[in-house]
């Protein structure tokens, strides 16, 4: 029982987390915690997620979209830094375009050369234009040097599509096969090799070296590099691979960032076939949308028409029903508009009658109006700009993103910053060289938008901030998930990445109905409150018991309390108390000028939700 003195104290705070200042700062609220959402205001530990197929894709995923064909079959699409996969019918099929076809021919064009017991086969190719990581389909293939087992296309073989493994000039490259070579064998061989599109790098690269930075000046000059001295930073940064996905009602268009278009046609063939280029759309494009009730495609960051010059601040589009007509005239409802505020278009998404856009500083609406001028363009938000390119979504008419320093929403008539409860949390952990990978998503089932975000040393998203629409409240926690796609389509929400024990990247079912796993393994949650105290600190407390009150589905949870007896002193720690479905009262012995409570699992397959928790509190002295 409880201490003659003491009295009970309900454990109840605010809904989502406050982490804008100091522990002790934030009382009456909960502090910190990982995979824990709160609905009705009540914080509850969330589901797990389960690889949606078995195979995996090839590099990490930049975005990924949905929707369903003419059939009404589901399909899906990601883009990597090596390949374009459209999902059907439980498989991820390669689409990835062909840059160039060529015919090697025994001495003629190139040849082959193995060597006896080793997998490595060079091809020699005047001019192959290959990088290391980039990938070659073989077709009509032989090699001697493998015996029986010469046909690239076979999978005992390891084809038909090979990555070159090492490079040697313009004219040779080597590949890795299934076998080894039985015999040494020199300018032996024939195929068809089809180049894919090239692999990119997956990491923003800074720009340094001589002619980086600021150059010249004399050494003693504060702040200016001296001459034959290398930069150590610059305003100079290699882009990572990204792409940009829209369904043309069953048809895929895809543009990867500084690139051509490409269409995938969903019959063309019963079996998926390869992604083609547009030809007569712009040859370098950044991003695209499809604007559904006019059926144009709008085209950031392109060339202007008629002219060589690229525009990163131009948003053209195609005819109407034809993205393959890009050329202004009588017939054609083709064009341009060009944004000023700003350096860069950065991204744009589909909202309720208006494409929003937006550059590296402001947001626009850009709006069907018909002929004459058919697109029409209204600046809706200064000092507002789009930190990544898919770090935008709209909601219901809503437009919620991230900008470089806060989280904005756009309402239909004005720009409002966010209040946002663990705003210095998440942009004082932020990898800002990598944070053009921030990516944002919708849960329809929670009213939740997720930025999915690298944290200070990572180089791949692995923390996320979500923001509940309905409650205004703010969680955040650790994630493995590269890109986000709600469940319109599919039964569940869909996501990409690779996580530590999967080590290969592949699209998850995210929190399916009643699992709690993470792919079979258990998961860990937590849930951590501010300090609070009695009278502002005046008496120390005695806490001697908890009475509980969880929901529990299997296996158990852990209960602490963390007492310190100044706001920076160290702390001590009591429990942590398993508490299963059974628990009635907990007793304990804990005594501090302030108080926390954390609950946390990470048994298999275990639910919780916080109910009403109880505290047995009395005074024990000033000191």
């Amino acid at each position: 029982m409880a201490s003659i003195g003491s009295s009970f104290k309900l454990i109840d705070f605010k809904p989502g987390f406050h982490h804008e200042s100091t522990q002790y700062a934030e009382e009456g609220n909960w502090y910190s915690g990982d995979r824990v959402r709160f609905r009705v205001g009540r914080p509850e530990n969330m589901r797990g997620y389960q690889k949606h197929n078995i195979n995996p894709l090839i590099g990490t995923a930049r975005d990924i979209v949905s929707w369903i064909n003419n059939n009404t079959e589901k399909l899906l699409s990601t883009g990597t830094e090596q390949r374009l996969y459209v999902y059907y019918n439980d498989y991820n099929y390669d689409i990835t375009p062909i840059a160039t076809v060529v015919s090697v021919l025994q001495g003629t064009f190139g040849n082959f050369v193995t060597s006896v017991g080793s997998p490595l086969i060079k091809v020699s190719l005047t001019n192959s234009g290959v990088s290391v990581g980039d990938w070659i389909y073989f077709a009509s293939t032989s090699v001697n040097g493998f015996g029986a087992a010469h046909d690239f296309a076979a999978s005992t073989f390891g084809g038909p599509t090979f990555q070159a493994v090492s490079v040697l000039g313009a004219n040779a490259f080597w590949i890795s096969v299934a076998s080894v070579a039985v015999s040494n064998e020199t300018a032996m061989g024939n195929a068809t090799l089809s180049f894919l599109l090239a692999t990119q790098q997956t990491t923003n690269i800074q720009g340094l070296g001589y002619g980086a930075g600021i150059f010249n000046a004399g050494a003693s000059t504060t702040n200016v590099r001296a001459w034959n001295v290398a930069a150590s930073s610059s305003n100079i940064t290699f882009l990572a691979n990204q792409w940009s996905l829209d369904n043309w009602g069953e048809d895929l268009l895809a543009v990867r960032r500084g690139g051509p278009l490409y269409s995938w046609d969903a019959n063309a063939s019963v079996a998926p076939v390869r992604a083609v280029l547009v030809t007569a759309a712009p040859a370098k494009i950044n991003s695209l949308v499809v604007s559904p009730n006019d059926r144009h495609v709008l085209a950031f960051g392109t060339y202007e028409y008629a002219t060589s010059a690229f525009n990163p601040l131009l948003v053209r589009w195609s005819d109407q029903e034809d993205y393959t007509n890009w050329t202004p005239s009588i017939s054609s409802t083709s064009g341009e508009i060009k944004l000023i505020d700003g350096t860069k278009i950065v991204g744009g998404i589909r909202s309720r009658n208006v494409i929003h856009v937006w550059t590296d500083r402001s947001l626009y609406g850009v709006q069907y109006i018909g002929p004459p001028y058919i697109f029409s363009q209204a600046q809706l938000g200064a000092n507002c700009g789009l930190i990544g390119p898919h770090a935008a979504v709209a909601v219901d008419g809503l437009a919620f993103w991230m900008s470089k320093n806060n989280f904005f929403a756009f309402n239909g008539g004005r720009v409002e910053k966010l209040a946002c409860t663990v705003n210095q949390y998440v942009f004082d952990d932020l990898n800002y060289g990598q944070s053009d990978k921030v990516y944002c998503g919708y849960n329809s089932e929670f009213n939740e938008v997720i930025w999915l975000y690298p944290s200070e040393t990572a180089l791949e998203p692995d923390r996320y901030v979500v923001y509940n629409t309905q409650d205004s409240n703010w969680v955040f926690g650790t994630s493995f998930y590269g890109t986000f796609e709600d469940k319109s389509i599919f039964d569940n929400t869909l996501a990409t990445g690779a996580t530590p024990v999967s080590a290969a990247s592949y699209i998850w079912d995210n929190e399916p109905v009643s699992v709690y796993t993470g792919n079979g393994l258990a998961l860990t949650s937590y849930l951590e409150s501010a300090d609070f105290d009695i009278e502002t600190g005046s008496n120390i407390m005695f806490i001697d018991k908890l009475i509980p009150n969880f929901e529990i589905n299997q296996g158990s949870i852990n209960f602490s309390v963390n007492t310190r007896m100044y706001p920076d002193g160290p702390v001590t720690e009591k429990g942590p108390y398993p508490i299963n479905g059974s628990t009635q009262k907990v007793d304990m012995r804990a005594r501090g000028r302030q108080l926390n409570v954390r609950v946390s699992t990470s048994d298999l397959g275990t639910y919780w939700r916080w109910g009403s928790l109880r505290l047995a509190i009395q005074k024990d002295g000033a000191r």
